[in-house]
């Protein structure tokens, strides 16, 4: 059966269905709970919360549901706070600023990310069933703490050499993201521009270079592409531009609707919003902004944060960060239950086809 591979045993999932830890939103606790009760396992885009709100969040799909579920955290990268590139592009966004209401500078945050260390204390303390993460590896200390309360650990790769890296570093298994996944790329061996490999190309590449199980990403929107990720060699798929459109989503309607009428050509990668490579679709602020030297990621997320958010409240879809990968015009509007009960079919069909 397609359906019983590693991926199930190991994360005692129904199906190896993953859905994306989408941060920002995308990810919400009744997202993650509905995948999770359907049979898949729902991921928490937990990147960007503080350690209670993750908490929260946590306590929230327990309640919805008793099935695994994941949470999906960034590690932390070096960066540097260049007050030469934060004028500059200060300068450049102050239109914009006016535009939408808000004063001519920016509230400097007094960090720019979350603390790493305060999410990985209440993973471990609630005692997540799976912990997912991109951007690099986890430390041996963290590795040994997430092993001595059995969770289970997948890392992201978008190159091989960095599926060998995880591998060694102790994780249970690895995400292939491939170039047509949405969201920031992982990658952290080399310059994302080195590392935008195809799923046809990459996902074999991978299967055959590691022994832990491959998980396939990117492009992913149906039961045919499930198919084939399998037929390459992946034991499971994560998707989330597929599950962007759900009803239990906590995506703005402005992205669910642009998801909903983009093509395969209205996506691109971007900094603009972040400072970090990612897969987007197209609009105004990507397309003015796309010639500014920015600052490091996660300065510029937090430099941009309030014209997203006065973005969102006021309905302007063009200062939206609104990621999605290359299969939008796959798109589908149903509940979380719905999709991975047309998915299964849909694989059951493309595997008999095959056979």
């Amino acid at each position: 059966m397609w359906s019983e591979t590693e991926v199930t045993r190991k994360l005692g999932v129904q199906y190896p269905i993953i859905q994306a830890g989408m941060a920002g939103g995308p990810a919400s606790p009744e997202l993650a709970a509905a995948v999770s009760e359907a049979g898949g396992l729902g991921t928490l885009g937990a990147g960007y919360w503080t350690g209670e709100q993750l908490r929260d969040a946590v306590r929230t799909v327990r309640r919805l549901t008793d099935r695994p579920f994941a949470v999906n955290l960034f590690v932390p990268e070096p960066y540097e706070v260049s007050e030469e590139r934060i004028s500059r592009v200060q300068e450049r966004m102050r239109r914009y600023r006016k535009e939408l209401g808000l004063s001519s500078e920016p509230q400097f945050p007094k960090q720019f990310a979350p603390a790493f260390e305060e999410q990985m204390e209440v993973v471990l303390e609630e005692r997540v069933p799976v912990l997912s993460f991109t951007f690099g590896k986890l430390g041996a200390e963290w590795m040994q703490a997430l092993k001595g309360r059995d969770v289970v650990v997948i890392g992201t790769a978008t190159t091989v050499r960095e599926a060998v890296t995880l591998e060694e570093s102790g994780v249970d298994m690895v995400v292939a993201q491939a170039f047509e996944a949405g969201g920031h790329r992982g990658t952290f061996l080399s310059r994302f521009d080195e590392a935008l490999i195809g799923g046809m190309a990459l996902i074999p590449a991978m299967v055959d270079a590691v022994r832990i199980p491959v998980i396939a990403a990117g492009g992913i929107m149906d039961g045919r592409g499930i198919s084939a990720a399998l037929t390459l060699g992946a034991q499971g798929v994560q998707l989330g531009t597929a599950f962007l459109t759900c009803r239990e989503s906590g995506a703005h309607p402005l992205h669910q609707q642009a998801v909903l009428s983009a093509t395969d050509e209205s996506t691109t990668l971007t900094r603009a919003f972040s400072g970090k490579p990612a897969r987007g679709i197209r609009n105004r602020f990507i397309e003015e902004m796309a010639d500014v030297e920015l600052p490091d990621y996660p300065v510029q997320n937090a430099l941009t944060r309030e014209i997203r958010q006065a973005a969102g409240k006021q309905g302007r879809s063009e200062f939206l960060s609104m990621w999605a990968g290359q299969g939008t015009r796959l798109s589908r509007e149903m509940t979380a239950e719905a999709l991975i009960q047309v998915l299964v079919k849909e694989t059951e069909k493309a595997v008999s086809r095959l056979t």
